[in-house]
């Protein structure tokens, strides 16, 4: 049975159908799957959410002309005549999960502490909206603040439900179709289970399996028993003295913004120029924006200049095993570059070099032996059951942009116009931050990238003066 809701001043009334559980195709394996050591990080135990918005487009401009998909329920349907992307998506849902069965199974962390997965075709929780507004009117959900994405991706059962005592399900997946025929997919994942290389991969096989093709080009390969580390033989501890972090005046907050930032490719150009001027090195875009958004979050936030401050990267290690990773693997294999610096150095100092020190740090988490110690070093916590515990003054980035997720999936409407990660679920403390590709409807955007953040909402203003500074930086201009 269909409700229909108008949250309280959302621009339009959203129709949602009950959930369903699309299960497999075809039988799958009974079995129960265990994790790595990286996927059983207590920090990754969160259901990140994306969303991504498709415009209307006639099949007629289907690549090939049409293509035939045959559905769970073992029919075959023309796609040029299949325009309803509840139908598509669901059908390729069904077909995908004979690959990717463990996401229609169930997710819980047992009594010795490790997650598992029962791979039992329970389905994966599907839903079916439709709103009453064209997407034209939220801008694609370009910019849109989080309260008006938030009703098209979903979580089941709902947050403040207990945990089902066979534990929940890893994947969920929402489609909102609007009055223009456009339409978005909301996708919430258990970070456990992918991590964003892994993420696309599922997603693009879906596409693959909803315009025509019999399997996934890339076949998934579960094996995280190649990422188990082993335990040292000294306990571990924490090398950063808590009492020793720099401390802010907006901390702790009562109120939190979520703010989306454009930096387009000429703002990158003249940054990296004058990163040049001051001190001969060239950087790379993720080296020289990071240290920029690091240092104006410490300004944002007022910490004290004699405290220490820390920054995080996340540096995938897919190509950098020795032994290599196999093609398909979709779970959690990156590490973390950090770097801890004085309050005083990261606000007074030269940026240049900060990105010194951000681009040392890269190289050094890139090599397969710091990979395998911080493996290690998770064992080693795990089994002491400890974890490493995450606080406000550390910035922890994350790059998106090279997923492809953004024109390269296409489900028969083309590729999505844009791709939008949902700040509630998907940040499990204030200090991450997330660079994303922008909308590709915005032609002065190709190139430049979007910086997602949450704030305290007494410091957003103070974080915008800084990113206002960064777009009106001259090429005679000098960093301040």
């Amino acid at each position: 049975m269909a409700t229909g809701k108008k949250t309280n001043d959302l621009p339009f009334l959203l129709e949602k159908k009950e959930v369903v559980l699309v299960k497999p195709a075809k039988p799958t394996p009974s079995e129960v799957l265990s994790f790595s050591t990286l996927d059983n990080d207590p920090n990754l135990e969160i259901i990140y959410q994306t969303i991504y918005v498709y415009r209307a487009k006639s099949f007629s401009s289907i690549k090939g002309g049409h293509h035939d998909l045959v559905s769970s329920d073992g029919k075959t349907h023309d796609l040029e005549l299949s325009s309803d992307p509840v139908t598509v998506i669901s059908d390729a849902l069904s077909r995908v999960l004979v690959y990717y069965y463990p996401l229609a199974g169930k997710l819980k962390r047992d009594s010795d502490g490790e997650l598992r997965l029962n791979c039992n075709s329970s389905g994966v929780p599907f839903l079916s909206a439709s709103a009453n507004c064209e997407l034209s009117s939220l801008d694609y959900l370009d910019g849109v603040a989080v309260e008006v994405a938030r009703p098209f991706v979903f979580d089941w059962p709902g947050e403040d439900d207990d945990d089902d005592d066979d534990g929940r399900h890893p994947l969920i997946l929402q489609v909102t179709k609007f009055s223009c025929g456009g339409f978005t997919v909301g996708m919430a994942l258990s970070h456990s289970v992918c991590d964003g290389p892994g993420a696309a991969q599922f997603y693009r096989a879906m596409a693959e399996l909803a315009t025509g093709k019999t399997e996934p080009s890339v076949k998934p390969v579960w094996e995280r028993e190649r990422l188990v580390g082993k335990p040292t033989k000294t306990p571990f501890q924490n090398h950063i003295d808590k009492s020793s972090l720099a401390t802010s005046p907006h901390l702790p907050f009562t109120e939190i913004e979520h703010g989306c930032f454009n930096v387009n490719r000429e703002t990158i150009k003249r940054l990296k120029t004058s990163l040049m001027k001051e001190c001969g090195d060239e950087f790379t875009t993720i080296e020289a924006l990071s240290a920029y958004v690091w240092r104006s979050r410490f300004r944002a936030l007022q910490f004290n200049s004699d405290g220490k401050t820390v920054f995080s990267l996340a540096v995938g290690s897919r190509g950098r095993l020795d032994p290599p990773l196999p093609d398909g693997y979709y779970g959690n294999a990156f590490t973390s570059a950090f770097v801890t610096i004085m309050g005083k150095d990261l606000n007074e100092e030269p940026l240049s070099r900060v990105c010194k020190l951000i681009k040392e740090s890269k190289k050094i988490a890139c090599s397969s032996d710091y990979l395998w110690n911080s493996i290690n070093m998770f064992e080693t916590m795990r089994r002491e059951n400890k974890k490493l515990e995450m606080d406000d003054t550390t910035l922890f980035l994350t790059d998106w942009r090279q997923l492809g997720l953004v024109e390269e999936v296409d489900f028969g409407w083309k590729g999505p116009v844009n791709m939008i990660p949902v700040p509630w679920r998907v940040f499990g403390y204030l200090g991450l931050c997330i660079f994303f590709s922008p909308s590709t409807l915005d032609p002065a955007m190709k190139g430049g990238l979007r910086v997602l953040l949450s704030f305290p909402a007494t410091a957003m203003a103070k974080f915008k003066e800084e990113m206002d500074a960064l777009l009106n930086l001259g090429d005679d201009k000098a960093l301040a």
